[in-house]
């Protein structure tokens, strides 16, 4: 006879069990934030943070909205998040001069510097991570993981 969900997990009371695949996706993107969190902790960043400024080191001059997709935060988090970072002096706010209600966010020379730091801090998070895999094991899991995605963006 097939167990229920919960029995698989050794409760009864309904709760998520470690052989669900989307709890265990979850379970290591939260392990490999909290550890890049803890990386950043010495730049004064969070990872919404140290994101932020690494897309605008690469492509300055975006909107609230984008960052905020970009990012996959909310437009009221992403909304903080800027604030924070002007705060900072570690972005520019501006009007766009193609749109008089958008509002352009830019990296500053001091976020340029301090995401270039952060960055290798969290660089060394992911390698430590890649560290517990072959060169066979990482692609393996790279392709599962853009087929995962695949197949979960064509679903209804």
């Amino acid at each position: 006879m097939e167990r229920t969900p919960a029995e698989k997990s050794g409760s009864g009371h309904g709760s998520v069990g470690a052989d669900r695949l989307g709890h265990t996706i979850k379970r290591a993107e939260q392990a490999l934030i909290g550890r890049k969190s803890r990386a950043l902790r010495e730049f004064s960043l969070t990872v919404p943070q140290y994101a932020v400024l690494l897309l605008l080191s690469v492509s300055d001059g975006m909107s609230a909205a984008q960052l905020a997709r970009e990012c996959m935060v909310t437009p009221q988090t992403m909304a903080t998040v800027l604030t924070n970072l002007e705060r900072s002096g570690l972005i520019e706010r501006n009007l766009s001069p193609l749109h008089q209600k958008v509002t352009v966010n830019s990296i500053s020379d001091e976020g340029r510097a301090l995401v270039a730091r952060a960055d290798e801090a969290a660089l060394r998070v992911e390698a430590g991570l890649a560290a517990e895999f072959t060169e066979a094991e990482l692609s393996a899991l790279g392709d599962l993981l853009e087929r995962a995605i695949t197949r979960l963006n064509a679903m209804e």
